[in-house]
Formats: structure tokens, sequence, C-alpha cells
């Protein structure tokens, strides 16, 4: 070994490195997690720029074309309005990834910080909060989102929002439970002795070490809500025609899917692509983002 390859490695080791820089180091050997993380930006980066490149209005219909298989001029068929089934889907995307997202996102956020307080105060508190818990999982939460859409109106917005706030139950959960095996730790006994204040113990000890599991648990409810949301639309409280979403897409074609099958075909392999990107993205993440990952 040369003696420039030696002085290069002590420079890098006295620089040190990071949990997201190691991240990165670990997520760029796992092939699958790239491929992942490329399909969702394509996903992201389409729905973005669908009002300048779809090949259709998003109105535009052709009563006398109705629905018709995949073609040259439409090449994913057009639905029963005789409107283009690829710029709808496009268009779609916009809001199914908006849902999944900013929903999973909220219940991210809350999830995250409730288990987190639980698990790290214990005793009574963490009793009094888990036990609200699971008064709220008993508790209908579609009849509790319907009311909100019902009272407030069907608002995009607080679609969102109401998801949200229903699906971080069980995120609470599994963040507790990993706070409660970390809490003991020696690096958590080592920030107690230092004299840091709890608040700084969770945000800079417990929440990241806890992002492996919550990572997964994110790449599994985003779908999930996509198809809450098409639940919601299929009675009327969701997203409204003229728009549309994947959800709606694939309720729809579910109707008609023994005469008009491409229907319910394109919508549904949008949204299993969607699935598989976001599991083999949150495999990766899992793997890399774990602190106690050896180096290579």
């Amino acid at each position: 070994m040369s003696d420039a390859t030696v002085i290069t490695d002590l420079n890098e080791a006295e620089e040190g490195t990071s949990l997201w820089k190691d991240a990165w180091i670990r997520l760029r050997k796992n092939h699958l997690a790239l491929f992942g993380l490329g399909v969702m930006l394509f996903l992201c980066t389409i729905a973005l720029l669908t009002p300048w490149i779809a090949p259709y209005g998003y109105e535009t219909q052709n009563l006398q074309l109705g629905a018709s298989p995949p073609s040259w001029e439409h090449w994913l068929g057009t639905d029963i309005f005789g409107r283009d089934m690829l710029t709808r889907i496009m268009y779609g995307s916009r809001v199914s990834l908006a849902v999944g997202f900013i929903a999973t996102g909220v219940a991210l956020l809350i999830g995250v910080l409730y288990g987190t307080v639980a698990g790290y105060a214990g005793g009574r508190v963490d009793a009094v909060m888990m036990r609200l818990v699971d008064i709220l999982y008993a508790l209908p939460f579609m009849i509790f989102i319907v009311l909100l859409m019902v009272v407030f109106g069907r608002n995009i917005l607080l679609l969102f929002l109401a998801i949200g706030a229903v699906e971080w139950l069980t995120m609470a959960r599994i963040v507790r439970g990993q706070v409660q095996s970390l809490r003991r730790q020696e690096f958590v006994e080592a920030a107690v002795s230092l004299g840091l204040s709890r608040w700084t113990i969770i945000r800079r000890h417990l929440i990241p070490n806890t992002l492996g599991p919550v990572i997964v648990y994110t790449t599994l409810t985003i779908p999930s809500v996509m198809l809450l949301e098409a639940f919601l639309s299929f009675l009327g409280l969701g997203i409204q025609p003229p728009q549309s979403s994947w959800g709606l897409l694939i309720s729809y074609g579910v109707e008609t899917m023994e005469e008009y099958p491409w229907l319910l075909l394109f919508p549904g392999l949008a949204l299993s692509i969607t699935l598989f990107a976001l599991n083999f993205l949150g495999d990766g993440l899992r793997d890399a983002l774990d602190p106690r990952a050896s180096k290579d």
C-alpha cells in the first residue's frame, strides 16, 4: 500500500462520517432498492409534468368512440366515455401519490412522536397513552373519516389529513416497542449521564434508531392509503369526477372488467408497480438506515 493511499484513508477517518452518508453508501450497493428509487422518481416526475406531457386533454372525450381497446392512437385504450386511459392514469397519479405521501406523512409525524414519548416515558404515562390508542383502535375509523368529510365538506386537503389522522395508531405501537428496547441501551444511559434533556435524547438518539422499522411500515402504508382513498371515492366522499385517481379508476374497472378488462388492468398495473417499487426501496432503506449495521 502506497503512502498516498495511507494518507487518504487517514484523512477520511479524520473527517468522520454520518448516519446519512453511511446509509447512502449501503443503499447504493442494493440494486433492487435503487431500482425502486428510480421507479418512484420516474412516477413522481411524470405526475409533476402531466399537464404538459399528457397526450390528450384531461376532459377530452369521444362518446362515439366509447370504450375501445389499446391502439396506436390510444396506447392504453379508452373508457366508456371515450377518454384516453393513459391521460387519466397520468392525472390519477397526481392524486394517488399526493394522497399516499401526504397522508402517510401526517401519520408518520403523529405516530413517531407519540410512540417515542410513550416508550421513553414508561410507567403510568405509557399506560395512559397506549390505553388511548387501544380505545381509538376500537372505534370504527372509517366512520370517523366519513363524519369529517360530511361535516367539513369534500375537500381534498381534508381528505389527506383525515386519512393520516387515523393511520398513525400502528405506527405509534411500532415505535413504542422499538423505543422500549432502546432506552436501556448503553448509548441512552450515557446520554442521560451527560445530563442531556429528554427531548434531546428522543430527537438525537431514539428517533434515528427507529428509522428502520418506520421506513418499512411507511412503504406499506402508502399503498394502503391509496386503496382507502379509492374506497372513500366509491362512497362518494373522496375524489369526485371528472378528477381521477388510480384507486377510483380501479373501482370503475372492477365494474366493467368482464367487458373491458383494460380499464382494470392498466390502473391496477400502475398501482402494483408502485407497490413493488416502495417495497424494494423500503427494504433497502431499512438496511441502510440501521445505525447498528456494520460498515463495509
